[in-house]
């Protein structure tokens, strides 16, 4: 009975080691081994910085933004009272309008019966080289749109013109009342400019009166084409310039400073009108526009501008007063 105790508990122990040694070699045949390259330190200080260059740009997790429908549209009112000029081509401007329901039920309050007999009209202004004040205009003409419109393709019927438009209200009775007012376009030329030199030349003995002003020979001395090679001014036919009459002296110098300037006077007025500069008639060109160039010698200049209308009863006296400082 004991010897079959022990050989039972010998039994259990051979089992038990088979056991034991049967999961000590899975075990190690799951024990994976895992070889690294050899690095050197050169490599590694490489791999570093491209880490740090990449988390340069690192914004961090992108976030799924919500999606939007590219069916929006623009609204079609911004509940402003508005008119905009816009030029298409020399001869097209495009205006577009909103009035809003509260600007019209003020209108309608204040024309009581006359406004449903009004019609919606586009009165178009051309301003060309005059500043506007509503009434100043060369000329105008009106435009009828439906209360529905809110924007008109106009034939200016000309280039090279300014234009401004006023929206509102023709009244049975032929007075027109403003409700917008647009901003201010100048259709361009629709060929070559028709401003030449020779429009921005000035007389030869007018620029030789004005240098001798400048040098103290007085207004009603000009100086003569001898005194100009005397002091060294070049002229040529074409274009009026001066060179300094002082350099060759400053030649000697170390330092010296030298500087010349022509002065630009440009205007407008009735095509028929009669201008004058200084005392001298002008010749205006086609448009009513005149323009002047005029040497700039040191000193004080002044350039009277006269203009008479046709008949003679109105005059308009403009004087440019110029002053050049040696310091």
């Amino acid at each position: 009975m004991v010897k079959l105790r022990k050989s039972v508990k010998k039994s259990k122990r051979i089992v038990k080691v088979k056991k034991l040694a049967k999961s000590s070699r899975s075990r190690i045949r799951k024990v994976r081994v895992q070889i690294k390259p050899l690095v050197t330190k050169k490599e590694e200080l490489g791999v570093q910085e491209l880490k740090i260059e990449q988390s340069k740009f690192y914004s961090g997790p992108i976030s799924k933004l919500p999606r939007r429908s590219f069916r929006e549209e623009l609204p079609s009112e911004y509940g402003q009272d508005k008119l905009v000029l816009l030029v298409r081509d020399p001869r097209w401007i495009y205006a577009y309008w909103e009035l809003t329901s509260q600007t019209l039920d003020k209108f309608k309050k204040e024309l009581g019966n006359a406004f449903s007999g009004a019609r919606r009209t586009l009165r178009v202004y051309d301003i060309s080289n005059i500043i506007f004040d509503g009434n100043n205009a060369h000329r105008f003409f009106d435009i009828q749109v439906n209360e529905y419109a809110n924007n008109w393709y106009i034939d200016a019927g000309g280039p090279g013109r300014s234009w401004c438009v006023d929206l509102g209200l023709l009244l049975s009775d032929g007075r027109f009342i403003t409700i917008l007012r647009s901003n201010t376009v100048q259709t361009p030329l629709d060929g070559p400019s028709w401003i030449t030199d020779e429009e921005w030349m000035i007389p030869e003995d007018m620029f030789s009166r004005l240098y001798g002003m400048g040098f103290g020979f007085g207004q009603s001395s000009a100086v003569g084409k001898k005194n100009w090679s005397q002091r060294g001014i070049l002229t040529s036919p074409g274009l009026a310039s001066m060179a300094s009459p002082v350099k060759k002296a400053q030649e000697a110098r170390k330092f010296w400073l030298s500087v010349d300037a022509e002065l630009i006077v440009y205007g407008a007025t009735e095509t028929d009108a009669k201008v004058s500069v200084q005392g001298r008639p002008i010749k205006l060109r086609p448009d009513g526009t005149f323009t002047l160039r005029f040497a700039l010698p040191d000193g004080r200049q002044v350039i009277p501008v006269k203009a008479v209308s046709s008949d003679n009863k109105e005059v308009k006296v403009i004087t440019p007063i110029v002053t050049r400082e040696i310091k």
